[in-house]
């Protein structure tokens, strides 16, 4: 989470010096958590990869108001959402009108020791119990257990309140729990707990 401490840092460089170490900085540090949103929106690689590069063709683009965002990161995943929800409309000519018409693709990566070493029986399970979940949900989940974004952030970038987040994480954890490990269900409580506050 340091990393995420240095973006007003990396804000203030692109937009009062049109640092592109900076900027280069920035697209590293979201380029791969912008992708995983704009694919769960659109399923297609190609296109999920155009709207990230768009995303920050346009930070800059604007990158001397750069300074003026309070919250850059909840910035970057709505222009991301906002765009997925252009492309959609645009490709399938049928307007979109709120996130629970749309089916999400998301993904869940195993990267420490402990999730590795999981059996892939258990993986299997997991990517079931996943898959089930309600769309919506999936997404929030993703937000805040990949992404590491706050429960304020994910319902500002979602245009939902944040006891919605909370009752929707309640509802994976719920149902994620029942094939999950005890040791595993308690690891991610004590994670979706912390990004909380």
């Amino acid at each position: 989470m340091d990393q995420l401490a240095s973006i007003p840092e990396l804000q203030q460089k692109i937009a009062l010096y049109d640092d592109m170490k900076a900027y280069r900085n920035l697209c590293d540090l979201f380029y791969q958590r912008l992708y995983r949103t704009a694919f769960a929106f659109i399923k297609s690689k190609e296109p999920a990869e155009e709207i990230v590069s768009d995303v920050f063709i346009k930070v800059w683009q604007m990158r001397v108001k750069l300074a003026e965002i309070e919250n850059l990161s909840v910035y970057l995943y709505t222009v991301t959402k906002n765009l997925c929800l252009k492309y959609i409309t645009r490709q399938y000519k049928n307007p979109v009108i709120n996130l629970n018409e749309i089916s999400f693709e998301t993904t869940i990566d195993f990267k420490t020791p402990e999730e590795l070493c999981i059996s892939s029986d258990i993986i299997k399970k997991i990517r079931e119990a996943f898959n089930e979940l309600p769309p919506k949900c999936r997404l929030i989940l993703q937000l805040v257990k990949e992404d590491g974004l706050r429960y304020k952030e994910v319902a500002s970038i979602l245009n939902i309140s944040e006891l919605t987040v909370r009752n929707q994480l309640a509802i994976a954890v719920k149902k994620l729990g029942k094939v999950l490990p005890v040791y595993l269900e308690s690891a991610v409580s004590c994670q979706l707990s912390a990004n909380s506050q």
